[in-house]
């Protein structure tokens, strides 16, 4: 069984097994769930590491993580697979990720040499004032199953290398990569109680780190559980950082390319098995265009290969589990009964391996007040609605409780720059799918998707750091 990393020493919890969602029978091995007791145990830990941590040489850090980026990227293909074994996502989608997880360590390794501070002279004759950044803290991170090592790798990694310690949680779901990029980071030298995981459910290790005594707490996942951690960390005077979810629209207009615009679309909502918060849900496709557009949509969609992750043929793995899978069918048969046209798809399918196959589903004659086009499915299911012009496409886009991501399709570089300035999300993609972003720049969305400094890039230092102010009389 693989254990829990508490004060630097892996220590046992109770056996859960993790299962392949792409065959059922093939079982990755046993992690332990830990509880509140063990949770409680690594944010002391974690308190206890962090006067030393915090001070420590960037050099230190610079060369922990640089070990650990070195080392993901080595095995990129060994942990790909394990990844797309328990995750279920293609093999090559797996070892895509585990490379970006390295290039994330690799950046926030260089990071560690970069955090400066500003002097300069006072108002006031005689005094010098400088402003210098120090960490946040204790930091607990929660992360979710859709993204099992590159989330965790863009929390860890900035919390580490700005001299924080952590308290991980990843998603029950999902606890081998979890643990393997933790087990990189304990053999790279990183010191007892800098990094702590506990696995386990949300009700109990989930709950027990929110009520924990940490001084921030970053999370990723459903915008219910976010909006308990804002409450409990507003009570608690605490930070906190929270990424949740997506109803991201992609624009087509006439003039767009096709070929572009159905890449766009296919990749965006069905790529990953439509399992990510950036996926493409609402294609707003002006009536010049409609037909077309989803007539070559159809086509791509009828002619994907859902299978085995490991499979090499396979474009769209499995569901991540019985209970996706049930909530991504119960969403067909609402779209069904509120009047969408469900073109093709939405059924579970039948593969050699048993395991949570669903063909991919594209809707039409869908109105934005449908629940299928207002609440995030995370599964592969497009609903396409049609509008008459772009003033009407935006204005559909923009009507959404979330604000993560939003596309453009289009030749008119009128459209693209008033699109870009006037859409309510975080994040504008021309041309391209809605899903794929760079792990040097800032990611993070509006209304309901996000709340709090953004994730990534330098701007990360925004939440893992406190900027401190110091007044000096020079004379």
């Amino acid at each position: 069984m693989r254990g829990n990393l508490v004060a630097g020493e892996w220590t046992a919890g109770r056996p859960v097994p993790n299962v392949n969602p792409s065959d059922l029978s093939d079982m990755i091995g046993d992690y332990a769930a830990g509880d509140a007791a063990q949770v409680a145990d690594a944010i002391a830990a974690a308190r206890n590491a962090l006067e030393t941590w915090a001070f420590s040489p960037p050099l230190q850090r610079h060369a922990i993580l640089s070990a650990t980026a070195r080392e993901l990227a080595a095995r990129r293909e060994e942990l790909g697979r394990l990844l797309a074994r328990e995750e279920g996502k293609t093999l090559a989608e797996a070892m895509g990720e585990v490379a970006r997880a390295a290039q994330i360590f690799d950046f926030f390794a260089g990071e560690t040499l970069r955090l400066s501070g500003q002097t300069g002279a006072s108002t006031r004759p005689g005094l010098e004032v400088s402003v210098t950044r120090e960490p946040a803290g204790v930091v607990g991170l929660i992360t979710p199953w859709n993204f099992p090592i590159a989330i965790p790798a863009w929390k860890i990694a900035p919390a580490l290398a700005w001299g924080n310690t952590v308290v991980f949680k990843p998603a029950s779901l999902v606890p081998g990569s979890a643990w393997a990029l933790v087990d990189i980071l304990h053999r790279a030298g990183v010191p007892a109680g800098v990094v702590n995981l506990v696995m386990g459910g949300g009700s109990t290790v989930g709950q027990a780190l929110i009520e924990g005594d940490l001084d921030a707490i970053s999370f990723t996942g459903s915008t219910g559980i976010g909006a308990q951690i804002a409450a409990a960390s507003a009570a608690r005077l605490r930070r906190f950082q929270l990424e949740m979810g997506g109803k991201n629209p992609l624009v087509v207009l006439d003039d767009a390319d096709l070929d572009k615009a159905v890449n766009a679309a296919l990749d965006g909502s069905f790529f990953s098995t439509g399992q990510r918060c950036t996926a493409s849900s609402r294609l707003i496709v002006t009536e010049g265009i409609h037909d077309r557009f989803v007539a070559a949509l159809l086509e791509r969609v009828a002619a994907l290969r859902v299978g085995h992750s490991l499979d090499p043929d396979t474009q769209i793995g499995p569901v991540v589990d019985g209970g996706q899978l049930e909530s991504n069918l119960n969403y067909v048969a609402i779209g069904q009964a509120q009047g969408a046209r469900l073109v093709i798809g939405g059924g579970r399918l039948a593969r050699p391996t048993e395991g949570y196959f669903q063909q991919p589903a594209l809707f039409t004659e869908v109105t934005n007040n449908m629940r299928i086009a207002r609440e995030e499915i995370f599964g592969p299911i497009a609903a396409v609605i049609r509008v008459r012009d772009y003033e009407e496409a935006l204005h559909i886009a923009n009507d959404t409780a979330f604000g993560l991501v939003s596309g453009i399709c289009t030749t008119s570089l009128t459209h693209a720059s008033h699109f870009r300035r006037h859409s309510a999300a975080g994040m504008v993609m021309v041309n391209l799918p809605t899903a794929g972003v760079d792990f040097h720049v800032p990611f993070g969305g509006r209304k309901g998707s996000s709340f709090g400094p953004r994730e990534q890039g330098a701007y990360a230092r925004e939440f893992y750091t406190s900027t401190k102010t110091t007044y000096v009389d020079a004379s």
